[in-house]
């Protein structure tokens, strides 16, 4: 047998061959503490009681379930009716129905008829049409004004959604996109994945944590002296972690700014049912750009896995595009075509939300 060779011996990926982006990259909600935290429950598990405490609650997430919210019974039920199609079958269909409820049998029904019974095939890339229709359903009722389904995707979750509109926007490392401080930190992760320029702009803890707009209009200047393309602006409303709701006064202003500066709007809506104030109650950015009539780009994201259905594990979510080109569309088509389809149990959770 001869010997290795040194080219043999050497590893082809290594930290300073890799993808320097990848390797710069930070995600705090599963960086050292959530790791640190795990090594502890594992150890508590075999070793109780060498601690002194005896119990790891994770809060570095928003992952409803794992803090005890209990699921949605329907949800469930249609979910279990469609993973195991023999229950509804004329054999069974009679004991099915001391299990389960009619409304969750004849939803089931109706779900699979979206997939031709297969619930385990692939979809259309942008998701199920008639899911996409039920959710322009939903924006039209909460908004009042008219959603079209060709403009809905549907995704396995929103951070899937965020990072594909952020892939398209981002087209060399002088690209910037303005972040909100406090943020999820999904942002900075994925602009530094993608090689490109978070400029941060503050959030107004003395008044609600509304935004300034004197105090975007100097971020984006500053921004823009140092020969940045700033090319978006990301919001998330409800504010996560601050759990501040913007006003509708104060969204009017942060559109008109965007169109005015040019500047793609990214609204992360995620959080939209959980308001924790009396005065300040959830209104869209696209029930608003409607109202102006206004012609700036958004894409609004939103998901399963917060509010009362936290459905994290199951990575269902949707964006909306609005006022943005044909043929973008098409391209942002092409990249949800690569994926194949988001995961179907995701997808038939966003139509019961």
């Amino acid at each position: 047998m001869q010997d290795e060779s040194p080219l043999a011996a050497r590893k082809v990926l290594t930290l300073e061959s890799m993808n320097p982006n990848v390797r710069t990259m930070e995600y705090a909600v599963r960086g050292a503490i959530p790791i640190r935290a795990e090594e502890l429950r594992e150890q508590l598990k075999k070793q109780p009681g060498s601690l002194p405490f005896s119990k790891i609650t994770p809060c570095n997430i928003g992952n409803p379930q794992q803090l005890n919210q209990k699921p949605l019974t329907f949800l469930r039920q249609v979910s279990a009716l469609m993973e195991y199609t023999d229950l509804l079958s004329p054999e069974m269909i009679e004991s099915t129905r001391k299990l389960f409820p009619e409304d969750a049998i004849e939803r089931a029904k109706r779900n699979l008829s979206y997939v031709g019974g297969a619930a385990g095939a692939y979809t259309q890339s942008l998701g199920i049409q008639e899911v996409r229709e039920n959710v322009a359903r939903f924006i039209e009722e909460r908004d009042g004004f008219p959603a079209d389904p060709a403009n809905i995707c549907l995704t396995s979750g929103a951070s899937g959604a965020v990072e594909r509109v952020l892939d398209i926007l981002v087209s060399n490392p002088n690209v910037g996109v303005m972040i909100p401080i406090p943020q999820y930190p999904l942002y900075t992760a994925t602009l530094a994945h993608f090689n490109a320029r978070a400029i941060p702009y503050y959030l107004q803890e003395a008044n609600e944590w509304q935004l300034s707009i004197a105090d975007l209009e100097r971020a984006l200047s500053e921004a823009r002296g140092q020969g940045i393309d700033v090319r978006a602006m990301a919001v998330i409303n409800p504010g996560n972690p601050t759990g501040g709701c913007l006003l509708e006064d104060n969204i009017a202003e942060i559109v008109q700014f965007c169109e005015r500066e040019n500047l793609v709007l990214l609204a992360d809506e995620v959080y939209q049912t959980n308001i924790y104030t009396g005065t300040n109650p959830f209104v869209s950015f696209k029930k608003v750009v409607s109202k102006l009539q206004s012609s700036v780009e958004l894409f609004s994201f939103h998901s399963i896995s917060k509010g009362m259905v936290g459905e994290c594990g199951r990575r269902g979510g949707y964006y909306e595009a609005v006022n943005i080109d044909a043929e973008i569309m098409a391209q942002l088509l092409k990249m949800a075509s690569v994926g194949l389809c988001p995961n179907v149990q995701g997808q038939m959770a966003v139509d019961v939300m």
